[in-house]
C-alpha cells in the first residue's frame, strides 16, 4: 500500500518545553494505528501538528504532499476530529455538517452519508437541536463524524472513543474498520489499551515526545497471546525510562 502519511524528524515545542522530539512515522494505506502513550507524552500534539493546527518543523507529508505548500489538497485527504469542547454551540448539528462540508466542498450525497453515520452513532435526534444543548458524549458524536464526512484517505482522531456509550463505541469500531479495510489509514490516539489490543493492526508508543515503541500486527498477534498482552509490555517500557 502507499504511504499516507511521513513524518521525519518532527519538532515541536511551547516555549522553552520540548513536547516533540524529533518524531518518525511512516503510515501506510489501510492501517488501523493506535498513538498510546500517558498524558502528557505529546500525543494530541502529534496529532494537532499533523492537521496544520501547531506550528512545528520537520518533514510531514500526507499522501505524498507537502501540506504547507499545499494545505487545499492536504485537508481535501485528512479527516480530523475538533475537540468536542470547540464545536459552535449555536449551531445545529445538521449546520455543523453542512458548514464543514462547505469548506471541504463536498456535495449533497457527502452530508447525506454523514447524516447516515450520525445514525448509527445514535445523533440522529440531536442534529436539530443547538450543539449547546449536548452532552460531553453527543459532541463527541458529531466531531467524529465531521471527521468521517467526505470518506477521507487519512482519520486523526484522538480519544474519540472517551464519552461515547457502549453502541456508538462498538459502532464506530466497525465503522473504523470498513474505512480502514476499503484503503484509509487510521491514526488513533488512545488510552484504552484494552480496546487498542483488540482493534489495531499496529501499536506506537509515544513517551516524552519520542517514539519508543512500534508494534506491528504480528508482535501485536504475540502480545495478545502472552500473558499481560499489551498492557505489560507498555508498563515494561514506563518503568524502564
Amino acid at each position: 500500500m502507499s504511504t499516507r502519511l511521513l513524518l521525519r524528524d518532527l519538532h515541536l515545542s511551547h516555549g522553552a518545553d520540548e513536547v516533540l522530539g524529533g518524531v518518525d512515522l511512516c503510515l501506510a494505506g489501510g492501517e488501523l494505528v493506535g498513538l498510546i502513550g500517558p498524558n502528557g507524552s505529546g500525543k494530541s500534539s502529534l496529532m494537532r501538528a499533523c492537521a496544520g493546527l501547531l506550528p512545528c518543523t520537520g518533514k510531514i507529508r500526507i499522501d505524498g504532499i507537502d501540506p504547507r505548500e499545499h494545505p487545499v489538497a492536504a485537508r481535501a485527504r485528512l479527516g480530523h476530529a475538533p475537540d468536542p469542547a470547540t464545536l459552535p454551540g449555536a449551531l445545529r448539528g445538521r449546520q455543523c455538517l453542512e458548514l464543514v462540508a462547505g469548506v471541504r466542498q463536498l456535495g449533497a450525497d457527502a452530508i447525506a452519508e454523514a447524516v447516515a453515520l450520525a445514525g448509527a452513532l445514535g445523533l440522529s435526534p440531536w442534529l436539530e437541536r443547538e450543539v449547546a444543548e449536548y452532552s460531553l458524549g453527543t459532541r463527541q458524536k458529531l466531531a467524529v463524524v465531521l471527521a468521517l464526512l467526505g470518506t477521507p484517505l487519512l482519520l486523526l482522531l484522538d480519544e474519540v472513543l472517551n464519552g461515547l456509550d457502549p453502541l456508538a463505541a462498538f459502532q464506530l469500531k466497525a465503522i473504523l474498520r470498513e474505512r480502514v479495510d476499503a484503503g484509509a489509514t487510521v491514526l488513533l490516539a488512545t488510552h484504552g489499551l484494552d480496546v487498542a489490543e483488540r482493534i489495531l493492526d499496529r501499536a506506537v508508543l509515544l513517551l516524552d515526545g519520542r517514539i519508543a515503541a512500534d508494534w506491528n500486527r504480528a508482535e501485536l498477534d504475540r502480545l495478545r497471546a502472552s500473558e499481560g498482552g499489551l498492557e505489560a509490555a507498555v508498563v515494561a517500557r514506563l518503568r524502564a525510562r
